[in-house]
């Protein structure tokens, strides 16, 4: 039986594309800074924006936008435009119910994605929150995982958590714990991407991945 699962948020819990492009256009906007719109795409959500921004912009336009899309993003309801994906709400609570021990584990500044559950009315129903720090920290997958499974006092064995997430990222920074990674099949993810990556199964819908997970 399923005691503990790590998931990712922007992709998989909640559509945040819109707020995060969003903000990220108004900022490049803000300061004058040319770029082409159609690289700002869904493409770059995933990993930290600082790390998936620079190849596309170049490392001193994205050193500048960053500090004015925080502001935009946390401040001008940039966080605010995330909307839970069909299936998400009666997933989590499903999960509580069963007495899952639930940890969110994602990329976002762990302050923005605590935001994110509170307006969803969400907080209750995770054991632990997990996200990057201000200072960036936590830059990969892998290390957002770590700090889940410390905090959750790393179980093993038959309690052994396994991931969702919706990204390459997910699936790789679960494996270099040891765990199984199932991919969100509605999220950002490219074709083929999951599976490429090696997740062990991937989900069309959260409906689809409740029924796995609780069977």
């Amino acid at each position: 039986m399923l005691t503990h699962i790590l998931l990712d948020l922007d992709g998989t819990l909640v559509d945040s594309a819109p707020g995060i492009l969003g903000s990220l256009r108004e900022a490049f906007d803000e300061i004058g800074a040319e770029y082409d719109p159609s690289t700002l795409d869904e493409r770059l959500l995933g990993p930290p924006l600082y790390d998936s921004l620079p190849p596309i912009v170049g490392a001193e336009a994205a050193a500048a936008v960053m500090p004015v899309y925080r502001r935009i993003y946390s401040e001008e309801g940039g966080l605010e435009r995330s909307t839970p994906y069909p299936g998400i709400e009666e997933l989590l609570r499903a999960l509580a119910e069963a007495g899952v021990a639930t940890a969110l584990a994602t990329s976002k500044v762990e302050v923005s994605a605590r935001k994110i559950l509170a307006n969803q009315g969400w907080t209750d129903l995770f054991t632990e929150i997990v996200g990057d720090t201000r200072d960036a920290a936590r830059p990969t997958k892998a290390a957002v995982v770590a700090e889940a499974l410390r905090l959750l006092g790393h179980p093993s064995g038959s309690d052994t958590p396994l991931m969702v997430g919706d990204r390459f990222h997910d699936v790789v920074g679960a494996r270099e714990h040891g765990l199984d990674c199932h991919g969100a099949g509605w999220g950002y993810g490219q074709p083929g991407e999951l599976a490429e990556a090696g997740a062990v199964a991937i989900h069309a819908s959260a409906d689809e991945l409740r029924a796995a997970l609780l069977s």
